[in-house]
């Protein structure tokens, strides 16, 4: 494992943290079309989140930057998108939920840096890819349907919204368990 080697994964998740002026930007005065154009910049940039750790893992191009810069793009993108729609006339994310969620990824990262200047490692839990893919899901969802007008996108983008605060909290607390339990085994 490389240490500091910027390379295209790495490349990557820097292309998301710079999406997200331009995501903002489209948002601060949305009309549909933007709206659309900002749901288009988020799609792209929340694929690079999968692209970025495949590539790493493929080309065995895991490096100590990456680990760091990919879950602050994932947290900047997404924190971004759901601050950004709290203030949204037409979709109005709660800003309890957005602050659920986003207290969420800062418990987590906070506990995994402690956990990490204590020799233990806290992997990925399932639970919280299902998270993101349910944020990610819900900020396309809403943004579409503020473009189109449809009820059923609505519906979906909702739904995954909800279910995307579920599976914050859920996610924390195995986080928080798993650090626990290893804790005790020293």
């Amino acid at each position: 494992m490389e240490t500091t080697t910027v390379n295209i994964p790495n490349l990557l998740s820097i292309s998301r943290i710079l999406a997200v002026p331009v995501f903002i930007l489209l948002m601060i005065d949305p009309t549909p079309l933007r709206a659309l154009m900002a749901g288009m910049v988020f799609s792209v940039a929340s694929a690079t989140d999968w692209l970025d750790g495949f590539l790493a893992r493929r080309w065995g191009q895991i490096t100590k930057l990456g680990k760091l810069l990919d879950p602050i793009a994932d947290k900047i993108l997404i924190t971004s998108a759901l601050i950004m729609l709290i203030d949204i006339e037409g979709i109005r994310v709660p800003a309890w939920i957005a602050i659920v969620i986003i207290s969420r990824e800062f418990a987590v990262t906070g506990l995994r840096a402690i956990a990490s200047s204590d020799g233990i490692v806290i992997p990925a839990e399932t639970m919280g890819k299902y998270k993101t893919g349910a944020q990610i899901t819900a900020v396309i969802a809403l943004l579409l349907d503020y473009h189109l007008g449809t009820g059923w996108i609505n519906a979906l983008g909702w739904a995954a919204l909800w279910a995307a605060m579920v599976l914050a909290v859920y996610s924390g607390v195995q986080y928080f368990m798993s650090y626990w339990k290893q804790l005790n085994k020293t």
